[in-house]
């Protein structure tokens, strides 16, 4: 099927899905047909929500998670321990570390992982505000909790470079993550118990 014999509207919506993360044509087809079978109502539900999203969304400038609040929710919290900072890469890893229920401490968000090969540099990355928080208010400890991957690695062994100086005392999760995965499609026994495991880094 071309764009050709396709109503614009719905050619245009085909190529917005097309556009995420993980859709193919085939599956950006299929969700424009599905929404086609919708409601008026319930097509427009979608499409505040994701206006909602885009309007309400802020980002936190102590920790840099998204929220509806800066600070958010979780730097706020007067029962949540300050000493500990969880150093993650996107917030999607701060989602998947409180589904465990056993950590209790901050974050910090870098938004990314070192990858020059890919373009991103350590100044794309949220490390400097990380070594200024610390500088102001130093906790006692930071948990590396970057992905195990090439680019992860390289990530925790730059922070652990710019931190070094900072007497604060660094770890690194435990092993119990497969080489190669991402924090976000773990389950919620292997992060718990590789939060538990950590190590001196």
């Amino acid at each position: 099927m071309t764009a050709q014999t396709l109503a614009e509207p719905i050619a245009r919506l085909i190529a917005e899905f097309g556009k995420l993360p993980t859709i193919g044509p085939k599956t950006a087809q299929r969700l424009t047909y599905f929404l086609l079978r919708q409601s008026a109502e319930e097509a427009q539900s979608l499409a505040a929500a994701i206006l909602d999203l885009k309007e309400k969304i802020l980002t936190c400038n102590t920790c840099f998670n998204l929220g509806t609040h800066d600070p958010c929710h979780i730097c706020t919290d007067p029962t949540r321990d300050r000493q500990r900072i969880c150093v993650v890469e996107e917030p999607l890893d701060v989602l998947a570390l409180e589904r465990t229920g056993v950590y209790r401490g901050q974050y910090h968000v870098l938004h990314g992982s070192f990858s020059p090969m890919d373009g991103v540099l350590e100044d794309d990355l949220r490390i400097r505000e990380l070594v200024r928080r610390v500088a102001d208010e130093p906790p006692e400890e930071i948990i590396v909790a970057t992905n195990a991957t090439v680019e992860g690695e390289a990530t925790a062994n730059l922070l652990r470079s710019r931190l070094q100086s900072s007497g604060v005392q660094v770890t690194r999760l435990a092993q119990g993550l497969p080489i190669g995965s991402d924090l976000e499609y773990a389950d919620d026994y292997t992060l718990s118990r590789a939060l538990e495991g950590r190590r001196d880094y």
